[in-house]
């Protein structure tokens, strides 16, 4: 087991009243739980998002930690937080990275797992 490791799962929400199709305006929600499953305690600093439509047009965004907060996570121990995007597309994905450093000063950089932001399908 590395000593500098945090998972990262994901939960998608598309949000239908704030979002206005007719004016290709997607709004989605996404939890994300992120957990410390290395041996040692580590600061979130920052993260970078790459956030593609279905037309491949990608907003990158980088910015000091998450939803105003720099969780420093215990080894065993999780934060989650949710955050939301909007898509001029009814489809997209995101993937990214966070960055991190150790409380031994070790900097380490932990992969977002790629996710897709799509409308729930409708049955007819």
């Amino acid at each position: 087991m590395s000593n500098y490791q945090f998972n990262v799962s994901v939960a998608t929400h598309y949000l239908p009243e704030k979002s206005d199709p007719e004016r290709t305006n997607f709004v989605f929600t996404y939890t994300i739980t992120i957990k410390n499953t290395g041996s040692i305690p580590a600061q979130l600093i920052s993260r970078h998002w790459v956030i593609t439509d279905a037309n491949n047009r990608i907003q990158e965004v980088r910015g000091l930690g998450v939803v105003g907060h720099q969780p420093l996570l215990q080894p065993g121990e999780e934060f989650e937080y949710t955050s939301g995007t909007q898509l001029e597309t009814p489809q997209g994905s995101m993937t990214g990275e966070y960055f991190c450093v150790a409380e031994d000063g070790h900097q380490f950089e932990v992969k977002i797992p790629e996710f897709v932001l799509s409308l729930p399908r409708t049955l007819h």
